[in-house]
């Protein structure tokens, strides 16, 4: 015979803040509804006072001492809170990294070419990485790679730092500029 699976005593993790029976301080400082300071007082009474009024008593602040605690609708504060979070989400700005590859004997015009979709990149805020692959006997002349990385770097010296400095990966040289 199979027994159930034993389940523990203790409630559910909530998200969000602690609010009414889930405050374990046995003494709060409340705030009502308007903002105003009610004091201290014991958890008990003061969840009594919110629910005359048909709100929850909501811990704002659990790390004071005692903890704060306000009179609100804990579903419309969650409610908030998410559209905040969720607005917060929208205005942040993702880094990309976009990739430029060149080859160490390239010409002026293609050159010119990759370093202004490098400015676009960088005006437009992404990390760029430089790639720069040597093939067959070009692995004999590094130098060349390092000095165009190096011309490079002082292209866009007014716009982008160097994140990560040219170093070789088997055939290739790697070089990563992020935005100022």
């Amino acid at each position: 015979m199979a027994r159930p699976p034993r389940r523990s005593l203790q409630p559910p993790v909530k998200s969000g803040p602690r609010y009414d029976n889930f405050i374990q301080s046995p003494k709060v400082r409340v705030i009502d509804d308007q903002g105003e300071n009610l004091g201290v007082m014991y958890t008990r009474e003061a969840i009594e006072q919110a629910q005359e009024q048909g709100l929850n008593l909501v811990e704002v602040s659990p790390n004071a001492d005692p903890p704060v605690c306000k009179f609100l609708d804990i579903g419309r504060y969650r409610y908030e809170a998410q559209k905040k979070a969720n607005a917060q989400r929208k205005t942040q700005k993702t880094q990309d990294i976009k990739e430029v590859k060149m080859r160490p004997n390239i010409d002026t015009h293609d050159y010119d070419v990759k370093m202004r979709n490098v400015n676009k990149f960088i005006d437009n805020g992404d990390k760029v990485k430089v790639t720069l692959r040597f093939r067959g006997r070009e692995m004999a002349h590094q130098q060349l790679g390092m000095d165009l990385l190096n011309r490079v770097r002082d292209d866009v010296e007014e716009t982008a730092k160097v994140e990560q400095f040219p170093r070789l990966e088997g055939r290739q040289m790697l070089m990563v500029l992020a935005p100022k």
